[in-house]
């Protein structure tokens, strides 16, 4: 569901009863008669949706996250906010930037449109910028021939849908200098599932083997892989997302109905 079409749609039906009253409806009914519902309503709900459009479109917009792919940093459940304007303004409905601010640099937790589907929104982490030879070898991460930084931290477990348990290593990988972030890794998985590598565009970027696989990055594109490494669908198999497909910068986890602690905590 495109909600900020359907936000739109509305700004646009509830503006066009807001004008048409005020410049002929209005006139031909008494001072003291009662506005009908079908004015009265527009009429309320056109300044309440005017924020709400302009809040989601230009600022920050909430997500939930639906999947476990960015664990341990993500949760099940988390419900997020997302800067808007970090990475540029860009037009709502059609998401085109007209003002470039920032570009989204290697370590971001960023939401944007899935490259298949753009009709949906995914979240991960930028590992891979324009120009960037990216390589994952062994479960081991490389940029432009340099091996990025991890630290062993102890074990993460959790619980999968239809309740397996699955028991992982968590690691400490450094991206951006002075800004770790966890990552998981689950030994009994391998590197790649090669059968699941899609064809997508600038495929020829890229070479896989059964240890893994390098890509170099084209320009206006982004390389990104999920926390949980070994489960989560990403860049390794469907490709790069395009700069158009950007929507934000993912920064505070604002709820979380089973774990109140977690509200108001930064996304690092």
């Amino acid at each position: 569901m495109n909600f900020a079409l359907i936000m739109f749609s509305l700004l646009m039906l509830t503006g066009a009863v807001c004008l048409l009253d005020y410049y002929v409806l209005r006139k031909n009914r008494a001072a003291d008669a009662v506005e009908p519902w079908w004015i009265e309503y527009p009429k309320s709900f056109f300044p309440v949706i005017l924020i709400v459009f302009l809040l989601r479109s230009f600022l920050v917009e909430p997500f939930k996250i639906p999947s476990g792919s960015m664990l341990p940093t993500l949760l099940i459940g988390d419900f997020i906010l997302v800067n808007k304007f970090t990475y540029g303004i860009r037009l709502p409905v059609i998401n085109k930037k007209v003002l470039d601010l920032n570009t989204p640099q290697r370590g971001d937790v960023m939401v944007f449109r899935y490259p298949e589907n753009p009709s949906l929104d995914y979240i991960k982490r930028v590992v891979g910028v324009p120009g960037d030879k990216v390589t994952y070898q062994n479960k081991r991460l490389s940029i432009n021939g340099q091996e990025i930084k991890v630290e062993a931290d102890g074990q993460y477990n959790y619980v999968e849908s239809g309740l397996s348990f699955v028991s992982t290593q968590r690691l400490k990988e450094l991206l951006a200098p002075g800004q770790p972030h966890a990552i998981l890794l689950n030994p009994e998985i391998p590197t790649l599932r090669i059968s699941d590598v899609r064809r997508f565009p600038f495929h020829e970027n890229c070479a896989y083997n059964e240890a893994g696989f390098t890509c170099t990055v084209p320009p206006g594109h982004f390389f990104m892989m999920g926390d949980n490494r070994d489960s989560s669908s990403d860049s390794r198999y469907w490709g790069f997302v395009p700069d158009q497909n950007i929507v934000g910068k993912a920064f505070l986890i604002w709820w979380n109905f089973d774990e109140f602690k977690r509200i108001g905590q930064s996304i690092k």
